[in-house]
């Protein structure tokens, strides 16, 4: 039971008075109650299934399963105060919530709850610059293309995510790879400052100066600690810059893994390049495509040059600017479907891409075809200088070391349309990530990291950390949220095993 004086009413919270007595509302005897309540609270920023509003905050989920799960109501506070006030009257009442930033997590439940209440942090979108220019402070309801969309005609950029659609919470907290990555590290990495939410309702900061164990910790802990109202990024100068996608037939794959593998031996020499290979079925056939960046306005640079020597099918290759890339990503991560994630990481070893890759086409050939299916098998560098960049600042939780790279971070990213082929999609893509896994460990190249961002629910995320960090998150989720609230009542996306 929640210790009674953490969470007793009435309270000032940050200047907002929730006082839960002078309401004089009838005791809580379920959530739709405690659902009028918060309209007391909030009047009309809270909304009920019959409300067209709801339906279409739901149908802003990336995910169809996360789309279907419905709370009881969503609310959608305007400032941080207000979130806090949300917060502490749902753990008052021991109700479980989700709290939603961007909603682009593939599984049911992630940032969804059903017959909770959801949290929907889209009002705070506020974007800043400070005179300086090198400090961007992003409300945690914002998208990339809203950061973007600021930054790119001031010939700014921080680090942030590849696909626009993406919020900036959600992807930060987990890790968050960019094209920037090799000179400046992951999204979490470029965070100077996060304003949160704590399980007692007080709203702090947490930067390399202030609560530096809880900045520590946000740094790829996820949603464990709190609620993430503010994020402070580092900011730099940023002009256009080289990117676009290559199609290839199936049949380069061999010659696609050696220009992969040319890469990832020469990467670290130019950090401005990043690159993410799939394989996908796509209307009816297999194809390879490569999407990748420079983060220069120069054409063909020579980091890519066996790239470049592929034979394609069709390129969108130009001079252009982030905002415009992280859009064009979007096109091959479209919303409105059945989604799964499942992840793994090894070190860099060419034969083992290409049984995978085998392994990949045999498990999805009985189900390529059915309604709506876009199976992708996705394969990413993690370079010994974007590892480099991880011990920045005092460093991030992720566990990864740079003596352990070049990394391959792979990822399995299946969508279909009927949610009675799900047991097939599911059961299929959990054979090819246990075969790719069982190989790794014989070949002797498996890494134990998970990437939070394309872990399937299920996966033990911070395991994937090492047990040194894993129970030092634990021991700081117990410092800032000593009942656990965080870990109970908030069961969405993955949690530290504290209970």
């Amino acid at each position: 039971m929640l210790a009674s004086n953490i969470f007793a009413p009435p309270q000032n919270v940050n200047g907002l008075q929730v006082s839960l007595d002078s309401l004089q509302v009838p005791a809580i005897g379920n959530v739709s109650a405690l659902c009028n309540l918060l309209e007391l609270l909030l009047k009309d920023d809270v909304f009920r299934p019959a409300a067209p509003a709801f339906q279409q905050q739901q149908s802003s989920y990336w995910s169809n399963q996360q789309a279907e799960t419905h709370p009881a109501c969503r609310v959608l506070p305007r400032s941080p105060k207000e979130v806090a006030a949300v917060y502490l009257v749902a753990a008052f009442f021991h109700c479980n919530f989700a709290v939603k930033g961007g909603g682009h997590a593939a599984f049911a439940g992630a940032s969804s709850i059903q017959r909770g209440i959801t949290i929907d942090l889209q009002r705070l979108n506020s974007t800043s610059v400070n005179s300086n220019r090198n400090v961007t402070q992003v409300g945690a309801g914002n998208r990339w293309i809203d950061v973007y969309q600021y930054l790119t005609p001031q010939k700014l950029a921080v680090v942030g995510g590849r696909v626009s659609d993406i919020g900036v919470s959600g992807l930060t907290l987990g890790g968050g790879i960019s094209y920037f990555s090799g000179r400046r590290g992951w999204a979490c990495d470029g965070v100077v400052n996060y304003e949160i939410v704590l399980a007692n309702g007080k709203i702090v900061n947490a930067n390399v100066n202030t609560n530096p164990d809880l900045y520590w910790a946000l740094r790829g802990g996820g949603n464990n600690f709190g609620i993430v109202t503010r994020l402070d990024l580092e900011t730099f100068p940023q002009g256009d810059m080289l990117g676009g996608v290559n199609v290839y037939p199936i049949t380069a794959n061999a010659s696609l893994f050696e220009a992969y593998q040319d890469f990832v031996t020469n990467e670290s020499q130019d950090p401005d390049a990043a690159l993410i290979l799939a394989f996908a079925y796509v209307q009816g056939t297999w194809i390879a495509n490569n999407d990748y960046e420079y983060t220069k306005p120069i054409a063909k640079p020579p980091i890519f040059s066996k790239f470049f020597a592929v034979p394609i099918l069709s390129s969108t290759e130009r001079i252009t600017n982030i905002t415009d890339l992280t859009v064009e990503l979007t096109t091959y991560n479209p919303g409105g479907f059945r989604q799964t994630y499942l992840t793994a990481t090894f070190e860099n070893d060419a034969r083992l891409q290409q049984k995978i890759l085998d392994i990949f086409l045999e498990e999805m050939d009985p189900i390529k075809s059915l309604n709506g299916s876009i199976p992708a098998l996705v394969m990413q560098p993690i370079s010994k200088s974007v590892i480099a960049q991880f011990s920045k600042n005092g460093g991030n939780a992720l566990g990864l070391a740079e003596a352990k790279g070049p990394l391959m971070l792979f990822n399995l990213a299946v969508m279909w349309s009927n949610a009675a082929d799900d047991e097939k999609f599911y059961a299929a893509t959990s054979r090819v990530i246990q075969r790719s896994i069982s190989l790794a460990k014989k070949s002797g190249v498996y890494n134990r990291y998970i990437y939070q961002n394309y872990a399937a629910k299920g996966q033990e995320v911070f395991k994937g950390y090492g047990e040194e960090n894993r129970e030092r998150l634990v021991g700081i989720s117990k410092k800032y949220d000593p009942e656990g609230v965080f870990q109970r009542l908030q069961p969405g996306y993955f949690k530290l095993g504290r209970f």
